[in-house]
């Protein structure tokens, strides 16, 4: 199908790296002309729309016109390895030097539950943008950054209006993810005030989110709180009824959102795992919850509990001794988040730059090896078994305590004495 000129939209994404890179450029390419002659492959989605606004782009997908088997047949007759990621809904993986491009058929759904489609596939590049979610993921470019923009959304990214493409309710419907992924989008691209017509949508649907998988509300969420300033957004989900569903515990919103700012306002990356902590209570039962409800990693988990349960002292006006002291005891990461989430409550803004010179001690420190093995623990006349692990641990606290002291003698010194005071 002819692309309509009517829905070109106004100028051309320019020369951007992406896609004069020789990779890009090979792979639609060899997708070649459709059965008609028009172009049977258009870049679409994130890297468009980031390129309409000067974001940074991560991923370049392409939608075409070729159904998938047609679509591993040109790549490799290019060349191009092709990898069967998801041929039953239309996609194929063409990789290049190790960078990977998702190429999807063009398709128009068929049935949806409100978690699944059922799609055919189709030629039909309008069909193809109207069961897209939002408008401003609806904007195609050709291999020049000639752009065809077939429900306006070209506008509406540069307005900064998340704007669902026909009837809200009806996309929230046919998937119900469409409300998380709506206001992570108000959070990451959203100005002025939101679509009201969006919002009463969501609020209606909401209770459709109960029948996501955790995985999904979580990677839904993660990427959310993980924009500049995602506090305006996380309010409007509340006052939705919509964060209620999916974060019951979220309720630190002030230190949230002053986490957020300390992240952005810092140049400092924004860190999901952190963010999540400082919305939550510190409430070791509610977290393990929190955590199998949303499916997440051991990793994670574990990290939010420490975050909340760490007594250490944890101030602005920490001596570097004691910062030593602190990171070799609790890590890195945890010494950072404690730090992070002391700042975010700390009510005095001038001690931002002492909290930063925290953070910039933990950046460039390395933990010291402790120089004492077990063999000469035992060497000291102590038997095996637990006895020695004990007092070697005895011994590194007083190493830690004595600033990591570079002295064998003194170690060795003060093995002797813990020794000699155990009576076996």
């Amino acid at each position: 199908m002819s692309a309509d000129p009517a829905k070109k939209a106004p100028g051309n994404i320019g020369p951007r790296e992406w896609l004069r890179d020789a990779k890009s450029q090979a792979v639609i390419k060899a997708l070649g002309a459709g059965p008609d002659g028009e172009n049977a492959a258009r870049f679409v989605g994130g890297c468009v729309r980031n390129s309409i606004l000067n974001e940074p782009v991560e991923d370049v997908d392409i939608a075409t016109v070729h159904e998938p088997k047609k679509v591993v047949e040109l790549l490799e007759a290019a060349g191009i390895k092709a990898v069967p990621t998801g041929i039953d809904h239309g996609t194929i993986t063409a990789v290049v030097d190790s960078t990977p491009f998702e190429i999807t058929t063009l398709r128009q759904d068929v049935d949806t539950d409100g978690r699944h489609a059922t799609v055919a596939f189709s030629t039909n590049w309008d069909g193809d943008a109207a069961r897209r979610d939002f408008t401003m993921n609806a904007i195609y470019a050709e291999a020049d950054g000639a752009l065809f923009d077939p429900v306006g959304g070209y506008e509406d990214a540069r307005a900064g209006h998340v704007t669902f493409i026909g009837d809200a309710a009806a996309r929230i419907k046919e998937d119900y993810l469409r409300i998380l992924r709506y206001f992570r989008f108000e959070a990451w691209y959203g100005k002025g005030e939101m679509d009201q017509v969006a919002l009463k949508a969501c609020a209606t649907g909401k209770g459709g989110l109960a029948q996501l998988s955790g995985e999904r509300v979580q990677k839904e969420f993660l990427k959310l709180i993980s924009a500049h300033d995602p506090l305006p957004a996380i309010r409007a989900m509340a006052a939705a009824g919509v964060l209620i569903e999916v974060l019951p515990e979220a309720s630190e919103f002030e230190r949230f959102a002053r986490v957020s700012e300390i992240e952005s306002t810092q140049l400092f990356l924004a860190d999901d795992v952190r963010r999540l902590g400082a919305l939550l209570p510190s409430d070791g039962a509610l977290i393990n919850g929190l955590a199998d409800r949303l499916r997440l990693s051991n990793e994670a988990r574990d990290r939010l509990i420490a975050m909340h349960s760490d007594d250490t002292k944890i101030i602005s006006y920490l001596s570097v001794r004691e910062v030593k002291k602190a990171l070799y005891w609790m890590g890195v990461e945890l010494f950072k988040d404690r730090v992070v989430l002391g700042w975010a409550v700390d009510p005095k803004l001038n001690n931002a730059v002492q909290w930063r010179a925290l953070l910039a001690i933990a950046d460039s420190w390395v933990r010291p090896e402790f120089p004492l093995t077990g063999h000469q623990v035992m060497a000291a006349n102590v038997p095996a078994g637990p006895d020695v692990g004990r007092i070697m641990r005895e011994v590194e606290e007083w190493w830690v305590d004595a600033d990591f002291i570079d002295d064998e003698l003194s170690i060795i010194e003060r093995l002797k004495a813990i020794v000699q005071a155990t009576v076996y």
